[in-house]
């Protein structure tokens, strides 16, 4: 079985290329077969208001290419250069492989495996704040 496989949970919703969808009442599973869809899990999106960190800035902006809000053509630079912002005070190895599995999903159009390494880093950047205080 090949392309994104996804797993609802019972009332889950998901938004596949601009369209809002709800599961019913029992879990669900199915793939996505065509390569270009954009899908996001509304559970995992993040609110205007809660877009007030670097990383969060930046998967936010992904995630209006995914929602259909923004245009990817237009978000592509945008995205590259805060991503490379990133790199200069993500450092650690680890997070410098997640920055470049951001890069090369961006670079391909791959909207949803960018924000998904993006958000490995969200827990990073909460310590790091944590720190400064």
């Amino acid at each position: 079985m090949g392309g994104l496989v996804l797993k609802l949970a019972p009332k889950e919703r998901v938004l596949i290329n601009g369209v809002v969808i709800e599961n019913g009442d029992r879990r669900t599973r199915f793939s996505i077969m065509t390569p270009e869809a954009n899908v996001l899990r509304l559970r995992d999106a993040i609110h205007p208001d809660e877009v007030t960190t670097p990383v969060r800035r930046v998967c936010y902006a992904a995630q209006l290419v995914l929602s259909g809000d923004l245009e990817a053509g237009d978000a592509k630079q945008q995205l590259l250069r805060r991503i490379e912002e990133l790199s200069q005070v993500f450092t650690d190895v680890d997070s410098r492989l997640v920055l470049a599995q951001a890069t090369e999903a961006l670079v391909t159009e791959q909207y949803y495996k960018c924000l998904k390494a993006l958000r490995s880093l969200l827990p990073r950047e909460e310590r790091l704040m944590a720190y400064r205080q």
